[in-house]
């Protein structure tokens, strides 16, 4: 019953007993695998599971496999047989799945609750795609560090690799910049925060930011359960927050509060040399502190009200001999992107970077259906598919008014399992091979605490982190099976999650409103998202 479904996964003769006395034995090169799996099961078994004798061994050894591929063999004793670190990790995870659900509980949770009989199985399995990914978004709401370390372990258990960090927006600016400290002191602070989509407002400071050091611990954990932390640092929309901070970023000359409700702002970074280089500035500090070879700069949802307004933009418009605003958008990005590129980086922007023209080195994420996916992929670009009508994990669940602060469409457990990630347009052409992979994502706009986090996440997230990690063809029925036993796990380990007949009675919030949209009104503004698309 494991989650994501293995490649292979067969029944073998005998059983293995995990005890105190397991003792657990790894070849050098997975000696870090080796401790996050004893800091796993010590706490269960009241043994610490080192080298040397015991009724039954788990070894995790070295093969000639794919890196995060491995084969899993549980008999009289357990070998995990891995291409490298990542592939042992995952290997373990499965063994890990293996076990009642009580295994998954801490210490502190009560007494030690081993042994535990395993039956002889066989597991071979490597992922579908590189690019397994989850959005995060600590920018409208904030995340202590404490809660993004736990989520990078519920990533983990479901093999997702990616953690997309969504750190600046008009709403808060959330990573501390040394050079720049107002960007925290100013921009990580608004006075109140919008309830739901009808515009009442909450009356309550909300804030809170990361420290270089709490960065540089979330990185170091991600890595240690291979998940790559992506930043991100929106530009040149979605800066309200950074204008606030630095009232010369902006078109207007005046200031700015941090922004305090939800939607599209027309406040954007204007266009002149000094914000470019601002905004080098940062990212010069922001690539010390995330190795990932990706940084996302946004791109998307840039108004352009105050760019045929300002005098600035339409002079650099005329000296460069571009079209309009959409092409000196296009412009601003490509600055980035050979900024990047020079630093052996790559940009990876929303798929309105694809208007005006695409930078050369640019990785669209294609959030509007798929029909950006398609297009950058047929003009050689790399594609993650993050489609907001499969993949965001903030639309509601149920069609009912009892679900907690309830926006966009009806998307159900079965519609993520549903997704595809490789476009119906892109099957058997090579561009496919475009695609990375996909990327679900938890937006926090109506999403105010790590409960709300648990509830829109799980079990949707189970269910993605199927489609880009096993083979193509989706079993329903046999999702439900699995997911049944994988619910009690995410339970021993607090996670609270939706139930399947809908909220329980404390997951409710009476009277926070939100918006409901009808198919009608919903289908609509898909369309006008894509209108821009559909001539590339």
């Amino acid at each position: 019953m494991i989650v994501p479904k293995p490649v292979k996964h067969e029944a073998r003769p005998g059983s293995f007993v995990l005890d105190s006395r397991t003792p657990l034995a790894a070849d050098p090169a997975l000696s870090e695998v080796a401790a996050w799996l004893r800091g796993e099961l010590a706490p269960v078994t009241g043994g610490e599971l080192l080298p040397g004798p015991g009724s039954g061994t788990i070894t995790l050894a070295l093969g000639d496999l794919p890196p995060e591929s491995y084969r899993l063999t549980v008999g009289p004793d357990v070998e995990i047989v891995a291409g490298g670190p990542a592939g042992a990790f995952y290997g373990a995870q499965t063994f890990r799945q293996l076990l009642p659900a009580a295994a998954f509980r801490k210490a502190a949770a009560g007494p030690f609750t081993a042994p535990f009989t395993v039956p002889g199985t066989y597991v071979e399995d490597a992922p579908r795609f590189g690019w397994r990914g989850c959005l995060l978004d600590v920018a409208r709401h904030f995340m202590t560090k404490h809660d993004v370390l736990r989520f990078i372990d519920l990533l983990a258990l479901h093999k997702l690799n990616v953690l997309h960090l969504h750190l600046t927006d008009d709403q808060g600016w959330r990573i501390e910049i040394r050079r720049y400290p107002r960007l925290t002191e100013v921009g990580a602070w608004r006075r109140e925060s919008q309830t739901g989509w009808n515009g009442a407002m909450d009356g309550r400071p909300h804030g809170g930011y990361y420290t270089q050091d709490d960065i540089r611990e979330i990185v170091a954990y991600a890595a240690r359960r291979h998940v790559t932390v992506v930043p991100e640092i929106d530009l040149p929309g979605h800066t309200q927050a950074a204008i606030a901070a630095y009232p010369e970023l902006g078109n207007l000359g005046t200031p700015l509060e941090v922004r305090a409700t939800w939607g599209v702002g027309v406040n954007v970074l204007n266009v002149e040399d000094a914000t470019i280089a601002f905004f080098q500035n940062v990212l010069d500090e922001v690539l010390e502190l995330f190795p990932s070879p990706y940084v996302v700069l946004g791109g998307d949802e840039c108004r352009k009200e105050q760019w045929r307004d300002s005098p600035v933009a339409r002079r650099r418009i005329a000296e460069l001999g571009l079209r309009d605003e959409e092409e000196l958008q296009s412009w601003f990005i490509h600055q980035f992107d050979a900024y990047l590129t020079e630093r052996g980086r790559r940009l990876v922007g929303w798929d309105e970077i694809l208007e005006g023209g695409l930078a050369p080195g640019a990785v669209v994420a294609s959030w509007r259906g798929e029909l950006g996916a398609v297009a950058a992929a047929r003009s050689g670009h790399d594609v993650i598919n993050c489609s907001n009508t499969s993949l965001y994990l903030d639309y509601r669940q149920g069609p009912g008014e009892e679900e907690p602060a309830p926006f966009g469409t009806v998307l159900t457990l079965e519609d993520v399992y549903a997704f595809e990630p490789v476009p119906e347009e892109l099957r058997g052409d090579p561009a496919a091979g475009h695609v990375l992979g996909a990327q679900c994502a938890v937006w926090t706009e109506l999403i105010d605490s790590t409960r709300h986090v648990d509830y829109m996440a799980f079990p949707r997230l189970a269910a993605f982190a199927e489609t880009v990690w096993s083979p193509a063809g989706r079993d329903l029925a046999g999702f439900r099976e699995r997911l049944a036993a994988h619910l009690p796990r995410l339970a021993a380990i607090g996670v609270e999650y939706r139930h399947a007949d809908g909220p329980l009675p404390w997951q409710t919030r009476p009277g926070v409103p939100g918006r409901p949209e009808d198919p009608e009104r919903w289908q609509a503004k898909i369309d006008a998202w894509t209108s821009n698309l559909r001539t590339l």
